[in-house]
C-alpha cells in the first residue's frame, strides 16, 4: 500500500477510534453522574439509604417504568432516532382515562374481571387511534398523538366529571400492602415486567424485527416486513401499558385522580435519558429501567431535602435538553 493510499486509512480510523471514545465518555459520564448523586443524597438526606425507603423509591418508580417502556417501544418501532422518530404524548392521559374507566366500572358494581378488562382495552384503542393517525392518515407523529392526548384527556373528565372516584377491592389492596419474600407487590411488578419485556425486545424476533423497522424502514419493507403492521403494534402496545398502569395508579392512590397527564414530562425523560444507558444510544429496556430509577431516586433525595418539587420538573426538562444534544453529538462525531 502506497503511502497516498495509507493516509485515508489511518484518518479513517482516528475518525472511528474517536467516534467510539466520545460515546463511551458520555456513557461513562453518565453513569458517573447517576452514582454521584446518589453519593450526595447518601451522604446529605437523612434516611436515603434505609431499606425501607430504598423499597419505597422503587415502587414509586413502578409506574414511570411501566409508562416509560410503552415510550420506549414505540421509539424502536418508529424510530431509533429520538429526535426524528415516532413519540407517544398521549401515554399519560391514555393511563388517566383507564384509570377513570376501571374507577367508575368498579363503583358501578361490575367487579375486577370485567372492570380490568375494559381499563386495558380502552388503552389499547387508544393506541390503534395513534397507529391510525400515524400510519394511515399520515399524520406527523408529534401532531397525530397531541390529539389523541386531548381526546382522552376529555374523555376522563367527561366520565369522571372531573372528580376523585374512590375504589376499594381487595387486589387493590394487594397491590398496594402485599409483599412477598420481604418485596412489595408493586416492586415485583417493576422486576418481573422489566425481565419479561427485556426478552421480548431485544431476544424475541418479534423485538428484533421492531429495530429493524425503526432503524431502516425501507430495509426492512425489502425484507418482506409489514412496517405499518408493527408500528400499530407498537402504538397498541403503548397503549396496552398504559392500562396495566392505570391499574397500579388507582391500586397506589386508591382512586382515580384527574392529573395523571402531568406524567407526561418524567416519561418522556426517562424514556429519552435510556438511550444514553444504551451502548449505541438506541432506546432499550436496560437503560430506560435505570433512567426511570434515577427520576425516582432524584426525586425522592429533593423531597428528603426539603426541596421544592417544582425543581424536578425543571430537572427533568434539563434532562431532556441534555440527553438530545448529546446523542445528537454523539451521532455526528
Amino acid at each position: 500500500m502506497t503511502a497516498v493510499e495509507h493516509a485515508p486509512a489511518a484518518a479513517n480510523r482516528g475518525w472511528f477510534n474517536s467516534k467510539i471514545f466520545a460515546k463511551l465518555a458520555i456513557r461513562l459520564g453518565a453513569f458517573a453522574a447517576f452514582a454521584g448523586i446518589l453519593i450526595y443524597f447518601a451522604l446529605t438526606a437523612r434516611g436515603f439509604t434505609s431499606s425501607y425507603n430504598l423499597i419505597n423509591v422503587v415502587e414509586q418508580s413502578t409506574i414511570l417504568g411501566f409508562l416509560a417502556f410503552a415510550m420506549t417501544v414505540v421509539f424502536i418501532g418508529t424510530g431509533t432516532d429520538v429526535q426524528k422518530g415516532g413519540i407517544d404524548l398521549s401515554i399519560a392521559a391514555n393511563a388517566g382515562l383507564c384509570a377513570a374507566v376501571y374507577a367508575v366500572m368498579m363503583r358501578e358494581g361490575y367487579g375486577n374481571f370485567v372492570a380490568i378488562p375494559a381499563a386495558v382495552g380502552t388503552g389499547m384503542v387508544i393506541g390503534f387511534f395513534n397507529g391510525l393517525a400515524v400510519v394511515t392518515l399520515k399524520i406527523m407523529p408529534l401532531l397525530g398523538t397531541l390529539a389523541v392526548m386531548n381526546i382522552a384527556a376529555g374523555l376522563e373528565l367527561t366520565l369522571t366529571e372531573n372528580t376523585v372516584v374512590p375504589v376499594q377491592s381487595d387486589l387493590m389492596n394487594v397491590l398496594a400492602f402485599g409483599r412477598f419474600l420481604g418485596v412489595s407487590t408493586l416492586a415485583w411488578c417493576l422486576i418481573i415486567g422489566s425481565a419479561l419485556l427485556i426478552w421480548a425486545i431485544h431476544f424475541s424476533r418479534i423485538g428484533l424485527r421492531l429495530y429493524a423497522v425503526g432503524g431502516h424502514i425501507e430495509a426492512a419493507r425489502a425484507a418482506g416486513i409489514r412496517t405499518g403492521a408493527y408500528i400499530y403494534g407498537a402504538y397498541i402496545f403503548s397503549g396496552f401499558m398504559a392500562g396495566v398502569a392505570s391499574i397500579l395508579i388507582v391500586s397506589r392512590l386508591s382512586s382515580s385522580t384527574p392529573g395523571t397527564g402531568l406524567m407526561l414530562l418524567p416519561i418522556l425523560a426517562a424514556a429519552l435519558l435510556g438511550t444514553v444507558f444504551s451502548r449505541r444510544f438506541i432506546p432499550t429496556i436496560g437503560g430506560t429501567l435505570l433512567a426511570a430509577l434515577f427520576i425516582g431516586f432524584l426525586a425522592n433525595g429533593f423531597q428528603l431535602l426539603g426541596i421544592s418539587s417544582y425543581w424536578v420538573s425543571g430537572v427533568q426538562g434539563a434532562l431532556i435538553l441534555l440527553v438530545v444534544t448529546v446523542t445528537s453529538f454523539a451521532k455526528k462525531h
